[in-house]
């Protein structure tokens, strides 16, 4: 059993570690309510030009004065996994999780003969990945310089991305990202964007017919990089969301662990000088009988 010393230095550690986790989880409600405002705003207008680039994609169909970056290369044997995880940890699963989905997507592709390389966005991403997948990096992007994830990043990300497709080092190319939906819920996605890959909408409400100048084509080949440029920037600013949201639940999880243990510790402490005490009352009546 500890003495009485021991158990008091542990007791203060405990509560120099929940002050620290609740300060933490003070941070993160401050960051998650502009990261989760951020995120909330981006997706109207990813919607809206998602569902845009799906009529034109659907009127140009599969022919082949389609861009490239809709119609694809005609094969799908090398594909590039594009892993978005944070920079710092103490978000509970937020990380793994990510890297999970990621690791699982890797090997059915693999068992099926398929080639597969991964470009890390995030420090956390790139260790966990590093251990199975090491072998297939090709490359990293560092964000823990930028204290606040901008349009610019993800410009900087889709055009490495672009480039590899131009230089033909993949086929297919897919994000991995983090779904915000609250607090305690983030949602592990994956999302193709090379090729372009868009979900059928219904048709525009007021029945209007439009005419486009130039042609589809022509507008899809511009618009088409932008698209990619588009999903990463929303990827980051979901998964920024999801990390403060993550952090904020495992700090508040840490936190009460913390007082639990404070509690426990603090009965334990008791207890053992009230035995401290209780022995040295025995010795005084046992040496005074004696006497």
């Amino acid at each position: 059993m500890p003495n009485l010393k021991d158990l008091k230095n542990r007791i203060e550690s405990v509560k120099s570690t929940r002050k620290i986790t609740k300060a933490m989880q003070m941070v993160a409600a401050a960051k998650l309510r502009r990261a989760q405002e951020s995120a909330e705003a981006s997706r109207p207008y990813a919607e809206r030009f998602n569902a845009v680039m799906a009529g034109l994609a659907a009127s140009v169909g599969g022919s082949d004065s389609a861009p490239k970056l809709l119609r694809g290369t005609g094969s799908d044997d090398v594909h590039l996994l594009v892993v978005m995880t944070a920079e710092r940890g103490l978000c509970g699963g937020f990380n793994s999780s990510i890297a999970k989905l990621a690791r699982v997507k890797a090997e059915e592709l693999r068992l099926k003969g398929k080639t597969v390389k991964v470009l890390t966005v995030g420090k956390k991403g790139r260790d966990a990945l590093k251990r199975d997948l090491g072998d297939l990096f090709v490359g990293h992007v560092d964000l823990s310089e930028a204290k606040r994830i901008g349009y610019t990043n993800a410009q900087d990300i889709a055009k490495d991305i672009l480039s590899r497709f131009d230089g033909g080092e993949f086929d297919v190319a897919t994000i991995f990202y983090s779904k915000f939906v609250n607090v305690v819920t983030q949602i592990p996605t994956a999302q193709q964007v090379i090729p372009a890959s868009f979900e059928e909408t219904e048709g525009d409400e007021s029945g209007a017919v439009f005419d486009y100048e130039p042609s589809e084509e022509a507008i899809l080949a511009d618009l088409l990089p932008k698209g990619v440029a588009t999903a990463v920037f929303s990827a980051l600013l979901e998964n920024g969301a999801s990390e403060q949201g993550a952090r904020m639940s495992a700090m508040d999880n840490a936190t009460r662990n913390a007082g639990e243990m404070i509690d426990k510790l603090t009965i334990q402490f008791n207890r053992s000088r009230q035995a401290v005490i209780t022995n040295e009352l025995i010795e005084i009546i046992s040496g005074a009988e004696a006497l």
